[in-house]
């Protein structure tokens, strides 16, 4: 969680430098959050929002909201719902992944949406 306040914070001031519609009070309405909240939750005085809110942030900020979750140390709901159907495959399927190099994952998971089996 200690790392989700000041990654957003590092996106959005980032993004600000070439677009000032990014400040906290402007990205804070548009996705729906105080701004002093928002402004808390970037010096990580606050936990992370909701999980719609960490997808709106994401929209905003042109992030992948799985990315912005995993930091939050949340995982999204239909992750979840998946893991849930079949929770003993899936958790040894995920221990086994966390042991292959990055490629790999990354050609398996083009495999198994390419249905290439």
């Amino acid at each position: 969680m200690d790392q989700f306040g000041p990654y957003i914070r590092a996106v959005r001031e980032r993004l600000k430098e070439s677009d000032r519609s990014y400040s906290v009070r402007q990205v804070a309405v548009r996705v729906g959050l105080e701004p002093s909240y928002l402004s808390k939750i970037e010096r990580s005085e606050q936990p992370p929002p909701s999980e719609l809110k960490i997808r709106a942030l994401a929209r905003d900020l042109k992030e992948d909201p799985d990315v912005l979750l995993a930091l939050a140390g949340k995982v999204s709901r239909d992750l979840q719902e998946i893991i849930r159907k079949r929770p003993v495959l899936f958790g040894e399927l995920i221990r086994e992944l966390k042991r292959l190099p990055d490629q790999s994952v990354i050609r398996l998971a083009r495999e198994v949406r390419d249905g290439e089996w």
